[in-house]
């Protein structure tokens, strides 16, 4: 792979150039703020709502206190229910492009179903959004697993396997659109590439970092070869759980691949001035105003698509947390309390934690009054300078 050495730890002349990999013990970002909801599953009216002047409010705000990454969620379609849950949306190279041009520091991802777009599209529109934001961009390849979006492009879901084969073909064509300097050709079993070529080359050299999310036996095999930063679903929530997981996917990437690539994980934020108060509106957006109709249906699907959680009994156990926040770290109390559940995930080996909230105008107010000064403190991430 381009992006290694010989010892298959990113090229430290790449980290020194992208703020996404710089020296904080625990990266932090955002997840799913181009989705109506985000990872809340609720009606509470506080929830986010999905319109350009919130998307540069938050997004602005992240930047100005330290925040590495911006993750979008590839949405086309909601779960319904009363919310409709996900259901206005931001398709996610134009949301990142939009964002790129008005921050300053954080990496903006594109979120990228690769059945739905070719990569000579995805290469062109990755290029010029790394551009656009002075060498911010990053990619989150994904392979979809929502079958009523796949209804709507009128495409039929392929097999695990087959999809994440597809994955590695699809990459490696828009790899080398990035990074081969005249006209190449390109024979495989999805793609016949004939003169393919791509210029200007990103800015990010020898590319924009990638990321993937899967949980399946082929889906972190295809993670721990092609990524930069793998993103987790972490199954158990306690410190050996954790990294145990976290222990077994370093080992797998190493000795298969010879790769040391960052593990990300996501977690929902309740924060209050008492953990009593934090419990209580978990509670509120979670019991009286959470969307049963909406978790039901994308637990539905998951159960007959995914692979990340395939037993229904383990839905069931999980549907509260999937209500809560997309089936995430619990972080609720204080704020000592919040950071506490942080410096657990880093010291377990999580390498940064994406983060959301059911309020972000709150959620930001608190990251930067609260959250990030401790986190400092703690030796977890340095002062934040100016951009």
């Amino acid at each position: 792979m381009a992006n290694l050495t010989k010892n298959g730890r990113l090229d430290e002349e790449r980290r020194a150039g992208s703020y996404l990999f710089n020296d904080n013990r625990l990266k932090l970002g955002l997840f799913g703020i181009n989705c109506s909801g985000s990872a809340a599953i609720t009606t509470a009216p506080e929830a986010l709502k999905v319109n350009w002047p919130n998307e540069i409010r938050i997004a602005s705000e992240a930047d100005r206190i330290g925040l590495e990454a911006l993750i979008p969620i590839a949405r086309w379609k909601g779960f319904g229910g009363p919310s409709n849950f996900n259901g206005t949306n931001f398709e996610t190279y134009t949301w990142a492009a939009g964002l790129g041009a008005v921050t300053r520091r954080v990496s903006v991802f594109a979120t990228s179903h690769v059945p739905t777009v070719h990569p000579i599209v995805a290469a062109k529109q990755g290029v010029t959004i790394d551009h656009i934001s002075d060498g911010r961009f990053g990619l989150n390849v994904v392979c979809g697993w929502f079958q009523p979006e796949f209804d709507m492009f009128g495409t039929t879901m392929q097999p695990l396997e087959d999809r994440y084969t597809y994955a590695a073909e699809w990459l490696d064509v828009l790899l080398k659109l990035w990074t081969e300097p005249g006209e190449f050709n390109h024979e495989g079993r999805y793609f016949n590439i004939k003169g393919g070529f791509s210029e200007p080359k990103p800015l990010q050299q020898p590319y924009p970092p990638i990321m993937n999310a899967g949980g399946s036996p082929v889906a972190q095999q295809f993670s721990a070869k092609y990524s930069d930063v793998a993103f987790l679903l972490l199954r158990d929530h306690g410190f050996e759980g954790i990294k145990r997981q976290v222990d077994d996917y370093r080992k797998l990437a190493w000795e298969k691949f010879k790769r040391d690539i960052q593990l990300w994980s996501y977690g929902y934020v309740v924060l209050r001035p008492t953990e009593q108060e934090a419990k209580d509106y978990l509670h509120y957006y979670v019991v009286e105003k959470g969307d049963d109709a909406a978790v039901d249906n994308l637990i539905a699907v998951q159960s007959q698509q995914a692979n990340t959680l395939r037993n229904v009994e383990l839905y069931e156990q999980f549907k509260y947390h999937f209500k809560a926040g997309w089936g995430g770290v619990p972080m609720v109390g204080t704020a000592d309390q919040v950071v506490d559940q942080l410096r657990l995930v880093e010291r377990a080996g999580i390498n940064g934690m994406l983060l959301t909230f059911v309020d972000y105008d709150e959620g930001m107010r608190q990251m930067g009054e609260q959250i990030i000064p401790r986190l400092e403190q703690a030796g977890l991430r340095m002062p934040v300078t100016a951009p």
